[in-house]
């Protein structure tokens, strides 16, 4: 967790950049990743000089060469504003963009298209300095500032949409629970936030996994994969994982929807996501694999037929839907929901409240959670029906203390088919053949029973007595008024 010290020189950070012109939450992020980035490199410098030093040994690809040492970090943060903006301008950002020619990181892919935008000397100097100040010899504190920065695109009005709220992430995360085989991804990837989370959570539950050579090198280059379309965003979302310890992110440029994106199929073990809920798409330009599951336009509908396709025989998938996913009247709703009920092993649904994405969205949404088996293997289907997430569901989204994310994880640790069959409770099991008799309807108000409270009424006779005598005063009352006028 980000300290109060940290936070408060961010909060300096985001502030310089306000008064200096940048107000655009995306843009100041941005800047931020490439000198976050440029102190990166020199680290890396000097952990391979440390490394030279203790065998004797040259450095072995050293990033800076002799001539470049003046574009480190170290060497030009503490030049006078003027020299120190010129420079970096003119040679350490270039330098930058220019690594993705021999390095072959996720990062150093997406820098072709960066600009440096920060207009003026004294505005570099003064977050230059601000960013040194912040101790970042951990990869706790990298990851919380960077997660902290991103928190600033809640306040940024349309960029929020890039931000699912990460106790969502961190609840979806640990509900699949990802082990250190695994292969994740997330084709809807933006900042990262379900890779980074699911990198977190095996940090927490397996870090074992660390001292075993194979399975770290795996977490560090083959085990997270994303996908964007948008520049910005996969420049971020790999600086992300970055800071959290996953130096070689597989982070594509790609459409997944599109044709392009047909060759990854049957690659993943694990899929999380939050796929864009509005939007539609021309046949054409979607990969017709994914029209014969369901012949749409939307892309909700879409992403989930993606999911299948990019998951494994036996990954599972946990993404948020659009409450419509749901209960959906067309052929291509329905198509979908017999595909994961039939074709597939629908494992549960959570239906979520509808403040969970405000101030940006009031749409009610869930979390559908299967597995990918081509065979079916739905007996039973586990709903939950969540009131709040420990936050107010008004646009100020307040902390609250009440909060069913805990009761949602502890319930689906220990579900039970023959156990959970009341359906007056928070979660409950109902089986294939009523869901198939609804039509596939998943939402949950189709199955959950509400009790109602009885209530005792006076008989007939004993309310008409009452409204008599009620009525004889009411009578008497105006002929006293009347006296009272005459």
């Amino acid at each position: 967790m980000i300290t109060g010290t940290v936070k408060s020189q961010v909060d300096k950070i985001w502030n310089a950049f306000w008064s200096g012109g940048i107000s655009n939450g995306l843009t100041v992020i941005e800047q931020v990743t490439y000198l976050l980035f440029a102190r990166r490199l020199d680290e890396l410098q000097l952990n391979k000089e440390n490394q030279a030093n203790l065998t004797g040994e040259p450095i072995e690809d050293p990033i800076f060469t002799k001539k470049q040492q003046r574009l480190r970090w170290s060497q030009f943060k503490d030049l006078d504003p003027e020299t120190k903006y010129t420079l970096f301008r003119d040679e350490v950002f270039p330098f930058i963009k220019s690594l993705n020619s021999r390095d072959d990181s996720a990062y150093a892919k997406f820098m072709k298209d960066a600009v440096f935008v920060i207009p003026s000397p004294s505005l570099l100097d003064r977050v230059v300095d601000m960013l040194d100040a912040i101790p970042m010899e951990d990869r706790d504190t990298k990851g919380d500032l960077y997660e902290y920065l991103l928190s600033n695109l809640q306040h940024q009005g349309r960029n929020g949409q890039f931000r699912t709220p990460r106790h969502i992430i961190k609840m979806i995360v640990e509900l699949v629970d990802p082990q250190p085989t695994d292969i994740i991804a997330d084709p809807a990837s933006g900042t990262c936030g379900f890779l980074v989370a699911a990198g977190e959570y095996l940090r927490e539950h397996h870090a074992k996994l660390f001292h075993n050579k194979k399975q770290k090198e795996h977490f560090r280059s083959g085990m997270f994969h994303g996908m964007d379309f948008d520049a910005s965003m996969l420049r971020i979302g790999a600086m992300n994982l970055m800071l959290h310890g996953v130096e070689n992110p597989d982070i594509k440029d790609l459409d997944a929807l599109s044709q392009d994106g047909a060759e990854i199929r049957d690659r993943y073990t694990i899929v999380l996501a939050n796929p864009p809920f509005k939007g539609s798409l021309n046949y054409e330009e979607v990969a017709k694999d994914l029209l014969q599951v369901a012949k749409t336009k939307k892309t909700e509908l879409l992403f989930v037929a993606l999911f299948l396709a990019q998951l494994k025989t036996g990954g599972r998938c946990a993404c948020i839907v659009p409450d419509g996913v749901l209960f959906g009247s067309s052929k291509a709703h329905k198509d979908l929901r017999q595909e994961l009920v039939e074709g597939q092993k629908l494992d549960g649904v959570i239906s979520m409240p509808s403040g969970v994405f405000k101030p940006y969205a009031g749409v009610s949404t869930a979390v559908l959670i299967f597995t990918k088996t081509n065979s079916g293997g739905t007996d039973h289907v586990w709903f939950y029906d969540m009131d709040a997430d420990g936050f107010s569901l008004d646009d100020k989204r307040d902390p609250v203390d009440q909060n069913d994310i805990p009761d949602v994880v502890a319930r689906w640790k220990k579900k039970d088919p023959k156990q959970d069959t009341n359906r007056q409770a928070k979660a409950f099991f109902v089986p294939k053949q009523e869901i198939v008799d609804a039509k596939y309807d998943l939402s949950i108000n189709r199955y959950k029973e509400v009790a109602y409270e009885e209530v005792e009424y006076d008989p007939p006779e004993v309310i008409l007595d009452e409204l008599e005598q009620l009525e004889a005063e009411i009578v008497g009352d105006l002929k006293t008024l009347r006296g009272m006028l005459g």
